[in-house]
C-alpha cells in the first residue's frame, strides 16, 4: 500500500479511475483535481459515500487547481485535455492537449519530488512524451496508459467470437495507440492454445480492425468516448505499482535502444513494480511484426516532432536521466 494517488481530471475517465482504485484499497487517499469548481469535490463525495457499501477504506477528496493537496503522492494519472472536435485538425489537439498536460505536469512537480506518473490524455503516445519533459523525472518513471485499453478490448473480441470466457484468454499487442497498434495472434493464446488455431485468418483479421477502431465504435454509438474501461484500465496500472506484483502489462514506455528504437514513447510489454517501468520485455518478434512495429514507431516519432516543432520545451529535460 501507498500513501496518496492523485488523479487530474474529474471527468468520465478520471472519476473511473480515481473510484477503481478506492475500491482497489492500494492507497490511504486519493485526491481527485479539476478545473471545475464544485465537480470533483462532489464527485469524491459521492465516492467516498460508497466505501461501506464497497468495503474499503480509502478516502477520496476533491479538489479544484489547488495541487498543495497532492503533495506526498506516489502515483499521478493524467486524464485531463479535451476530446478532438469537428473541424479540429491532428495538430490543434496536439497544441491545446499538449499545454495542458504540460501545466498539469509542472504543477504537480511543484509539489512531489519523485512521483510516477501515468497519462492517459490523447493522443496518448505524444501526450506522455509531453509530460516526460515538463517532469525532468527519470523515464521509467512516467509512462502512457494505452496498451492494457488495446489488450482488453482485443481479448474481448476474441471470448466473443469463441463465446468462451475473457479470463482463458491472454493477449499481446504493441505500438501506438490507434490504426497504427500491433496485435500480436502468435503470442495470443486461449487456455494455452494458440488463439490461431481457434480462429480462422479473416475472423482474426476483422477482430484486429475492430480493436483498433474500439474507441471509435463507443463514439459512434454515445456520441462521447468510453470511459469504464479505460478508467479501470489505468487503475490495473495504478495497482501493480502500488503493489509492486510485477506485472506484465503492455504500456507506452520511453525506448533507448530496445527493439532497435530510440527517444521513442511507444507501446510495449514491460514488468510494472514499485519504481514504475522496472523492465521492458523484448519479444522476438518475426519480420512482417517487426515491419508493423516500426512502421507504428514512425507514426509516433512524426506526431513526436509536431510537438518539438511548437518550441514548447526549449530546453529538454531527460537525456541524461534516461
Amino acid at each position: 500500500m501507498v500513501n496518496k494517488i492523485t488523479v487530474v481530471g474529474a471527468g468520465n475517465v478520471g472519476a473511473t479511475c480515481a473510484h477503481e482504485v478506492a475500491r482497489m484499497d492500494v492507497c490511504k487517499e486519493v485526491i481527485l483535481v479539476d478545473v471545475k469548481d464544485g465537480i470533483p469535490q462532489g464527485k469524491g463525495l459521492d465516492m467516498w459515500q460508497t466505501s461501506s457499501l464497497l468495503d474499503f477504506n480509502t478516502r477520496i477528496v476533491g479538489s479544484t487547481n489547488d495541487y498543495s493537496l497532492t503533495e506526498g503522492s506516489d502515483i499521478v494519472v493524467i486524464t485531463a485535455g479535451l476530446p478532438r472536435k469537428p473541424g479540429m485538425s491532428r495538430d490543434d489537439l496536439i497544441s491545446i492537449n499538449a499545454g495542458i498536460v504540460k501545466e498539469v505536469t509542472e504543477n504537480i512537480m511543484k509539489y512531489n519530488e519523485n512521483p510516477i506518473i501515468i497519462v492517459v490524455s490523447n493522443p496518448l503516445d505524444v501526450m506522455t512524451y509531453t509530460a516526460f519533459l515538463a517532469a525532468g523525472i527519470k523515464s521509467n518513471r512516467v509512462m502512457g496508459m494505452a496498451g492494457v485499453l488495446d489488450t482488453a478490448r482485443y481479448t474481448s473480441f476474441i471470448a466473443e467470437a469463441l463465446h468462451t470466457s475473457p479470463r482463458l484468454v491472454q493477449a499481446q499487442l504493441m505500438g501506438g495507440h490507434g490504426d497504427t497498434m500491433v496485435p500480436l495472434p502468435r503470442f495470443t493464446t486461449v487456455a494455452g492454445i494458440p488463439v490461431t488455431e481457434l480462429l480462422d485468418e479473416p475472423t482474426l483479421n476483422k477482430i484486429i480492425e475492430r480493436t483498433k477502431n474500439g474507441g471509435g465504435e463507443i463514439v459512434q454509438l454515445m456520441g462521447t468516448s468510453a470511459w469504464y474501461a479505460p478508467g479501470l484500465s489505468a487503475a490495473i496500472m495504478v495497482e501493480a505499482i502500488a503493489k509492486d506484483t510485477k506485472a506484465v502489462l503492455p504500456v507506452c514506455a520511453s525506448l533507448n535502444g530496445e527493439y532497435g528504437l530510440h527517444d521513442l514513447h511507444l507501446g510495449v510489454p514491460v514488468v510494472l513494480g514499485k519504481n514504475g517501468v522496472e523492465k521492458v520485455i523484448e519479444i522476438d518478434l518475426n519480420k512482417e511484426e517487426k515491419d508493423l512495429l516500426y512502421n507504428s514507431a514512425l507514426h509516433v516519432k512524426k506526431i513526436m516532432k509536431v510537438l518539438d516543432d511548437m518550441n514548447m520545451f526549449p530546453q529538454k529535460y531527460g537525456k541524461d536521466t534516461l
